[in-house]
């Protein structure tokens, strides 16, 4: 019989990036599913602070290559990929010069202090999908954690909802604790539109005025499930997540605790 599939998308994994609460606990839960009897990969960014020959990064040629518009302007989708040790579990790197390389500006590894991170989040969206769809590898549930996978669950559930790879998917979205992040620019409408979305799609959010929880919310509301992982979760995100009716998981005193992860995911 073949394993049950998990895809898990994610902001940082250790040892990728500096070991934090946030990557550590990346790491443990794949791992931990594989452990399970399930079948997963997993996808990050390269940001520019992973570094390549120490974690033995290599392009799959086959995968790279596809321009991805945005606003008007072709970034191209170059795609790395390593194994994680000892699991062996393939992690597919999402990269681009315009928008992963390490800036002296960067706050932290992740550059959420970036002007552009609108299209960061979209880039990361459109090329995880866009590989995922390529390797032909359809996942019983698609995990997405940090604030750069935010965007997936819009995409999965209204650009590729026909794709027969993720058309029986359910999606979980972990809300991870907040750090100092830019504000969002206004005009990401403008650019979703662009990218297909409709005007029904995005109506509830684009009456939302100066919200740090935007892509929070926007992931929430097209996700299957949620799990909070943020010990100081803004009291009114929690109010709105609750308030869908969607299955949460109160996770942040449960990081290491794999059954409670694989309960939630059975529970879809």
């Amino acid at each position: 019989m073949a394993k049950e599939r998990i895809l898990f998308i994610s902001q940082e994994i250790a040892p990728y990036l500096t070991s934090n609460p946030a990557s550590a606990l990346e790491k443990f839960i794949p791992v931990s599913m594989q452990s399970n009897g399930f079948e997963v990969r997993t996808f990050m960014p390269n940001f520019g602070a992973v570094n390549e020959r120490r974690n033995q990064l290599h392009e799959v040629i086959r995968l790279s290559g596809i321009n991805i518009n945005i606003d008007d302007n072709d970034h191209p989708l170059i795609i790395k990929v390593a194994s994680l040790q000892p699991s062996r579990i393939q992690v597919y790197f999402i990269d681009n010069d315009d928008y992963f390389q390490k800036l002296d500006s960067d706050s932290d590894d992740t550059g959420m202090n970036r002007p552009d991170n609108d299209e960061r989040a979209i880039f990361f969206a459109r090329g995880t999908m866009e590989t995922a769809k390529k390797l032909r590898w359809d996942p019983k549930i698609i995990h997405c954690s940090g604030w750069i996978t935010s965007l997936l669950p819009l995409y999965i559930k209204k650009i590729y909802n026909d794709d027969p790879s993720f058309k029986q998917s359910k999606i979980v979205y972990s809300v991870f604790p907040a750090k100092e992040m830019a504000p969002i620019d206004p005009r990401i409408f403008v650019k979703l539109k662009a990218e297909g979305f409709n005007q029904r799609d995005l109506k509830k959010f684009t009456e939302i005025k100066n919200d740090v929880n935007l892509l929070h919310r926007l992931a929430i509301d097209f996700s299957h499930g949620v799990i909070v992982n943020d010990p100081d979760i803004d009291p009114e995100l929690l109010e709105y997540i609750n308030a869908t009716g969607k299955p949460v998981l109160m996770a942040q005193d449960l990081a290491q605790d794999s059954q409670k992860y694989l309960e939630f995911y059975n529970s879809l």
